[in-house]
């Protein structure tokens, strides 16, 4: 066995065979290496289309196993190994101090050969999935439904395994680490974030509607906040708010993500609680770790921004990419993680040198134009892809330019292959290798038969029996075949219908983003009118407030007998303010137009019809006199009296009034306050002598009555 090391490699692996010619692809049976050493795994390559791991492992992985106890007690123990590609550590934990140290380290995968040695059902498996952090993959090793013995998995794939559950542990974080498995899931790539009240719409330290309002206003405000992040992320999603009395009351965001690529974390503050969670599938679900890596066509615009266009064998483009910054290695590890290139092409001639040494680092097929692509035509075969720049669009071109030409080749290889064979590698000898289709699968024939039984024997002549068997036996094979044909259509019949769903979620995407640019452009039309609204009524407010600053300046100034403007017949005259009615909505109102202040004149237009509570209020306000027209209720009389306020007839007093402002002169209103301060005094006698008889009264009542 040699171990030969290959400079132009893309990727830094040993082969390890009989190849001795670094120039030549690995295609041909006698010279493809069995084995590959990578990163310190050997991968064997006679498992095609997989994506092994090119690079160190830059993630942890915990291996699982029981170590004592059932899964379905109480207490059961796990032989743990944590793997980093390097250092292995082992440790005896409970299922607490399992859990909790996943919590805290968040390794890439937690992986085991058995999934219900974490849980006793599928209900207790879905919650620990669940429970993972988001990052977190549960890997079963042995497959999936069905999963392999442990020891069989390890073997084939050239890993340690012993029974102890320790050694079974760090086999299973082995071939976890070198994508060996299956993924379990059981949620999907939509995850609901729940926008909801943070407390109940009880009474609070003021009104029950206020508070209510302002919990709702919070919600609606919180989730405009997580709108806005989620466009400025550039995630799709679906918004369903339920309106209640002043704003919202929850608001629910259907997001096309995983909650680790979502911009907004759980939380609960004040009034609003934001809630994350995964959508759940109907069951579980396995996915490989491991990628196919299909054959390829591979169209390369070099230069300052270098760009790649990966083109399936029939004709797809698969991804487009490019960039200032990346080197060639980053370039060419691009390339493998999507496929293995049969044809390198560029869209230019002569071929670019940074185009060639690509193509001779993948020993593939060149493509170039007889003269460099016109750009009308460029964009022209492209028309139907999508495409950021004018680099991703020549790399494009290029790639299916390299097909068309190859695709009368690849149909024809393609025809001639048995069911039994893979297309792609056969495509990759002869049109890379430039070998007959003939030559290639008398070479795949021969391989197989190597691995049948050669021992020598004498043929003898078969029973009727064996005959009948072996001709059914052939049919078998025929129908066999023909099913496998029928299988081919029905997958690219899938693919086909696979295809056009996502070009129907794209146009339903593109019609969505519509809907909530109009929705938002309504919205804002309706803000900018609630804000002219808004304006409007802040001007007339001002107005109000203008003229009612002109009324006070005019009071001020009657109040005022020395101000500067106030002429020698205005002297000895005081401001009355004057009052519509006797009841608290009009001293309400008079109070915010001109203010009601103590030692006020107040003269009421209509006195009738004031209560306890009114004349009460009235009187808090303490005015110098109350003058009237008409007569004041009998109980507003007696609070304004036991408040020692004056009260008098407004024809006592001389009032002249100019708009809303009156004045009175001073001598009359003196003349009026002494006048009602003689009728009190008389008043309170009589009430004192009242008093006086009710108690000589009330006495003689009680006073036992004498006996004759």
């Amino acid at each position: 066995m040699v171990i030969v090391g290959c400079r132009s490699a893309p990727v830094r692996d040993v082969w390890v065979g009989g190849l001795s010619d670094c120039s030549k692809s690995p295609s041909r049976p006698e010279t493809r290496p069995t084995l590959l050493a990578r990163n310190g795994f050997i991968v064997d390559r006679r498992l095609p289309w997989f994506v092994n791991r090119t690079a160190a492992l830059d993630a942890v992985v915990f291996g699982v196993d029981i170590q004592s106890g059932d899964v379905r007690g109480d207490a059961p123990s796990y032989a743990l190994v944590v793997f980093d590609g390097e250092s292995v550590e082992r440790d005896v934990v409970s299922r607490r101090k399992l859990r909790r140290r996943i919590e805290d380290e968040e390794p890439a995968i937690v992986a085991t050969d058995n999934m219900y040695e974490l849980a006793e059902d599928k209900d207790a498996l879905i919650h620990v999935l669940g429970s993972l952090p988001d990052e977190t993959k549960l890997v079963q090793v042995t497959g999936d439904e069905r999963p392999e013995p442990l020891s069989r998995v390890a073997k084939r794939h050239g890993v340690p395994y012993g029974k102890d559950p320790m050694e079974e542990a760090e086999a299973a974080a082995r071939l976890a680490a070198a994508n060996v498995g299956q993924e379990v899931s059981a949620f999907t790539d939509t995850t609901e974030v729940k926008v909801s009240r943070g407390r109940s719409t009880g009474k609070g330290g003021w009104s029950e509607d206020r508070y209510t309002r302002r919990i709702h206003g919070a919600v609606r405000k919180r989730a405009r906040e997580i709108e806005s992040e989620l466009d400025a992320a550039g995630l799709e999603y679906e918004r369903d708010v339920t309106e209640k009395y002043g704003g919202f009351s929850n608001a629910v965001f259907q997001v096309s993500a995983r909650p680790q690529d979502i911009p907004v974390s759980r939380a609960r503050s004040g009034d609003t609680r934001v809630e994350i969670e995964r959508q759940r599938r109907d069951g579980i679900e396995f996915k490989p770790l491991a990628k196919r890596r299909d054959h390829v066509v591979v169209g390369v615009d070099p230069g300052t921004t270098t760009a790649v266009a990966i083109v399936s064998l029939d004709g797809t483009v698969l991804d487009v990419y490019s960039s200032r910054t990346d080197d060639t290695a980053a370039t060419t590890e691009w390339i493998i993680e999507r496929g293995r290139p049969v044809v390198v092409a560029a869209d230019v001639t002569p071929m670019p040198e940074t185009v060639e040494k690509l193509r001779r680092s993948f020993s593939a097929a060149g493509w170039e134009p007889d003269t460099d692509l016109p750009v009308d035509e460029k964009k022209h075969r492209t028309r139907e892809e999508a495409y950021d720049n004018d680099h991703e669009r020549d790399a494009m071109a290029a790639a299916l330019y390299a097909f068309d030409h190859h695709a009368d080749q690849f149909e024809r290889v393609a025809g001639k292959v048995p069911p039994q064979y893979d297309v792609g590698p056969v495509i990759d000898r002869v049109v890379a290798g430039e070998e007959s289709v003939e030559t290639v699968l008398r070479d795949l024939e021969d391989d197989d038969s190597e691995d049948e039984d050669t021992t020598a024997h004498e043929p003898r002549e078969l029973t009727d029996d064996e005959k009948e068997i072996k001709r059914l036996n052939a049919r078998i094979e025929r129908l066999e075949s023909h099913v496998d044909d029928l299988k081919e259509t029905i997958k690219r019949k899938d693919d086909q219908l696979s295809e056009k769903d996502k070009q129907l979620e794209k146009a339903r995407s593109e019609g969505r983003r519509e809907v909530r640019k109009d929705r938002e452009v309504t919205r804002l039309q309706r803000r900018n009118e609630a804000l002219e609204r808004k304006v409007d009524d802040e001007q007339e407010k001002r107005e109000a407030l203008a003229d009612k600053l002109e009324r006070l300046k005019a009071l001020w100034k009657l109040d005022h007998s020395n101000f500067a403007d106030v002429s020698e017949k205005q002297e000895g005259l005081t401001p009355v303010k004057v009052v519509e009615q006797f009841t608290k909505d009009a001293i309400a109102d008079a109070d915010e137009r001109f203010g009601l202040v103590e030692d006020d004149i107040v003269m009421f237009r209509d006195a009738s019809g004031a209560g306890r509570s009114t004349a009460q209020q009235l009187a808090n306000i303490d005015p110098k006199i109350v003058l009237r027209n008409g007569n004041l209720s009998d109980i507003a009389d007696q609070v304004l009296f036991d408040n020692d306020i004056p009260v008098a007839p407004a024809e006592m007093v001389t009032v002249q009034e100019v708009d809303e402002l009156a004045v009175a002169r001073e001598g009359e209103i003196e003349a009026a306050i002494e006048d009602w301060e003689e009728r009190a005094a008389d008043r309170r006698k009589e009430q004192n002598a009242e008093m006086v008889d009710q108690i000589i009264s009330e006495h003689r009542a009680d006073r036992p009555t004498s006996e004759n």
